[in-house]
């Protein structure tokens, strides 16, 4: 087998959840450029159009549904409309900025639903089939904060950090029927999410919070959507036929540096 063929996804169904935008988009973009065909969710039905014609001027013939990946039931009902999942990406999630002695219990449980909870239910709804099948591909986005704590993000890092974790038990649970459960961690994108966080301040200087990233980050910028593809290529194809149960952390080198002597 040459290399190519190593990274190709040709005949391969992928399902990326919550990929009208962002992160989850850039995945879905290019497991498609990598010939999969592609399957996303979104929870909205304005989003779900916007995704779609999004898709549609990349050339990606996208199936596209609303689910509430927190549901069974609704999962299940796409599931089967999809047909055989050969890659699943769970990236659906959400992040509430609260201090955690002002975060409710409601909130701190909506964070974990669908950071956490959805991809158990996502991962468990396509593990039989990939069986069945004789293997499949996982990819649970994760985070750095599977890694490091933050201020006002303990709902946020307690679901990634558990996601890590699970991440490690499906592979070690279904490894033997040649499943390979693999995590993204993304360091800081540039998507219009955190637009605002890297605007030009008025007097011309940089926003603080970009030149802490820009600080804190040895290759010295924010990571593009573009970043991503490789690592979801690579995780998703027969290339990571060996790996595992492991988390590749795309954040420019945050997670190795201690940062600069001020």
């Amino acid at each position: 087998m040459n290399v190519n063929e190593l990274f190709s996804l040709k005949g391969k169904t992928a399902l990326v959840t919550g990929a009208a935008y962002g992160i989850g988009f850039a995945i879905a973009e290019a497991l498609a450029g990598a010939g999969a065909d592609i399957a996303f969710c979104c929870r909205s039905g304005e989003h779900l159009d916007t995704a779609l014609e999004n898709y549609r001027k990349k050339g990606i013939a996208a199936k596209g549904f609303i689910c509430d990946v927190t549901d069974e039931a609704q999962l299940s009902d796409m599931i089967e409309k999809i047909g055989a999942v050969d890659i699943l990406v769970n990236n659906a999630g959400i992040i509430k900025r609260i201090p955690m002695t002002e975060m409710s219990v409601s909130e701190f449980k909506e964070v974990i639903d669908i950071d956490l909870t959805a991809p158990f239910i996502c991962s468990k709804a396509v593990i039989p089939g990939m069986i069945k099948r004789g293997g499949g591909k996982i990819i649970n986005v994760c985070s750095m904060m599977s890694e490091l704590g933050r201020e006002t993000v303990s709902a946020y890092a307690s679901a990634k950090g558990g996601l890590k974790m699970l991440t490690k038990n499906i592979a070690s649970e279904y490894g033997q029927y040649n499943i390979q459960c693999n995590g993204i961690g993304p360091g800081y994108i540039a998507t219009p999410q955190t637009a605002p966080l890297r605007e030009i301040q008025p007097d011309g200087s940089r926003h603080p919070f970009d030149s802490f990233i820009i600080s804190k980050t040895p290759a010295g910028r924010w990571g593009s959507p573009e970043d991503l593809y490789g690592a979801a290529v690579f995780l998703a194809s027969k290339a990571s036929d060996f790996v595992n149960g492991q988390i590749l952390y795309v954040d420019g080198g945050i997670l190795a540096y201690i940062g600069r002597q001020p």
